[in-house]
């Protein structure tokens, strides 16, 4: 087999992640990510599968109200998924069905655990509310994969239309960062900002009004840039982690108040999220006055 390193495994991570892998996951699996790498042929999709199956292991020890041995496997099953990314993009070996795999992985994982843990509680007690809990937690996760990739759709609609609106006179940041050193600083404010790369191109910062309204926003990202972080504090990792990890460890009476705050947290963050994206689209010209402001 090969002779990877360590510092090959750690090559492969993602340049941001959420913070509960970065900290909490990604030490863990980066380690196990290079025994398979050297000692095993396993793949990409394997380890998928895999961690379905630990999944799958963690669903049922819920529903039995092993609630700790839930939250250690369900912990278990998300560092074996964080593995194949990591693998596939070490020895190449990704596939295009791999995509697909590991995103609907995610989502039978969170809906068997969810309604293990509610239908398994509410045997046990005959709450109702753990049953709605479980609910909300299957509704949050689908609301979040779903609002992403729209929100997405947004941004690019948002640049396509200021594009034409301006008549070409800008280009993508994307393709600047990679074109050209930049600072901390320029990087951070650059999310959905435009800058020149040729005379005569215009800078326009799609993100003028929420850095108006939020000066602060940016010495916040720059500080979790430093350590590998994103700025979306609580994403679909950090909920799942709160709900299957964080609440069983603490017993079936913090279960339900857990998945509230996390999930009253989770939709902050997508408002957030919402919120940005509305008013970076507002910053579009619709009239030559409005061109022009922009132009000058």
């Amino acid at each position: 087999m090969g002779g990877f390193t360590l510092d090959d495994i750690l090559a492969t991570r993602k340049p941001r992640d959420s913070w509960w892998t970065v900290f909490m996951v990604d030490p863990l699996a980066c380690r196990l990510a290079l025994l398979v790498a050297n000692h095993t042929s396993i793949t990409p999709n394997g380890l998928t599968r895999l961690s379905m199956l630990i999944g799958f292991a963690s669903a049922a020890a819920f529903t039995e109200g092993m609630l700790a041995a839930g939250a250690v496997l369900f912990y278990l099953s998300f560092t074996v998924d964080c593995m194949d990314g990591k693998i596939a993009r070490l020895k190449g070996t990704g596939t295009p069905f791999g995509l697909w795999l590991d995103y609907v992985g995610d989502r039978v994982r969170v809906v068997c655990c969810a309604f293990g843990w509610g239908f398994g509680e509410y045997t046990r007690t005959g709450d109702t509310d753990v049953v709605l809990a479980a609910v909300g937690v299957v509704v949050l996760d689908l609301f979040r994969y779903i609002n992403g990739p729209q929100l997405k759709r947004v941004k690019d609609a948002t640049r396509a239309l200021l594009y034409a609106r301006l008549d070409g006179q800008y280009v993508l940041a994307e393709s600047v960062l990679r074109s050209r050193p930049r600072s901390e600083l320029e990087q951070a404010a650059a999310e959905f900002g435009e800058v020149a790369t040729d005379e005569g191109a215009t800078v326009v910062d799609l993100q003028k009004a929420f850095h108006a309204r939020f000066p602060w926003y940016d010495r916040f990202r720059v500080f979790l840039v430093r350590h590998r972080v994103r700025t979306h504090v609580v994403s679909g990792i950090e909920f799942h982690a709160a709900v299957f990890v964080v609440g069983p460890l603490f017993g079936p009476r913090a279960m339900v108040p857990v998945s509230v705050v996390a999930g009253a947290l989770l939709l902050a963050f997508e408002m957030s999220l919402v919120y940005r994206v509305w008013l970076a689209a507002r910053q579009v010209p619709s009239t030559a006055a409005e061109k022009q402001k922009i132009l000058v």
